[in-house]
């Protein structure tokens, strides 16, 4: 089937002419002609009788007309509904992160996301599982820790810097802590993920391994982090997500200079010819939120 052939009928019996069905389409009349006659050809009935003077549309080019001129303005529609969604960011976007991340800077995200794009759907899948993107339908992943798959394509938003907090009122009412090795006379608060028997630190060049008593454990960052505010101990927790209560001094940095991993962060997604306007849109936000609270050279 050749789709011109019905759009250059189309347009023929639309413009009452061959002559003028050529002007608008800007080709040879003879080309507008003989489109026509193959598409006749082809269905083995005479659509259109052509004379001197006047163009008549036959019964079956009538029934044929009204089918095609119908097809042929859903497909208009369509093309403009796509090409209106090239320019406009909508539609759902699904997106992955792990669950440690942190629900305020998730939810600040999406906020931000839909405030500047209102048409856009974002649907926040968490998760410490490994995610086939593409097999799983999900349009953008934030991923910390090295890559694993090197097919997708990945975007730095910087570093996620591990030190440890505590309250100030824990502090005071606890043993000096001036060393690493002091931390096995403290109140450990263990991030699972992390390590349940010790911390791995480091100091520059120096590293230290320190045996910890597990005396409270969760795999949940929110709640080590509410743990600490509460004066239940310290706590190795992401630098980012400590800096407001740093600031009103709900939480001090303990040792500082010594810290444990650094992971770095990256947005990923599948490699496409075409990037959807809305998975852009996604990636400029979070790249613009997030590079600020994951800083490859701030420390706390």
């Amino acid at each position: 089937m050749d789709f011109n052939e019905a759009a250059v009928f189309v347009k023929v019996v639309q413009a009452g002419s061959f002559s003028a069905a050529a002007r608008q389409l800007g080709l040879p009349t003879s080309t507008v002609s003989s489109r026509v006659a193959r598409l006749e050809k082809r269905l083995g009935v005479t659509l259109l009788q052509r004379t001197t003077r006047k163009l008549h549309v036959t019964d079956a080019g009538q029934a044929y007309f009204h089918h095609a001129s119908l097809g042929l303005s859903y497909m208009l529609e369509a093309e403009a509904a796509l090409d209106e969604a090239r320019q406009q960011p909508q539609g759902r976007l699904k997106v992955t992160a792990p669950a440690d991340l942190g629900d305020n800077l998730l939810a600040g995200l999406i906020e931000r996301t839909q405030r500047e794009y209102p048409a856009l759907e974002v649907e926040l899948l968490l998760t410490d599982r490994y995610i086939d993107l593409i097999a799983d339908g999900v349009d953008v992943a934030i991923r910390t820790g090295e890559l694993r798959d090197s097919s997708l394509i990945a975007k730095s938003l910087g570093t996620i810097r591990w030190a440890m907090f505590a309250s100030r009122r824990y502090l005071e009412a606890s043993a000096p802590l001036e060393e690493p090795q002091q931390l096995h006379h403290h109140q450990c608060l263990q991030f699972t993920p992390m390590g349940r028997d010790s911390w791995n630190l480091s100091n520059g060049p120096n590293t230290i391994t320190v045996p910890l008593p597990g005396r409270a454990m969760a795999n949940s960052i929110g709640v080590v982090r509410t743990m600490a505010l509460n004066g239940q101990g310290v706590a190795l927790l992401p630098t980012f997500i400590c800096k407001p209560e740093l600031l009103t001094g709900e939480l001090e940095h303990v040792l500082p200079g010594w810290e444990g991993k650094a992971d770095p962060v990256h947005l990923v997604y599948p490699r496409q010819r075409f990037m959807p306007p809305k998975l852009r849109a996604f990636i400029d936000v979070a790249r613009e939120a997030l590079h600020s609270r994951f800083d490859d050279t701030s420390q706390t």
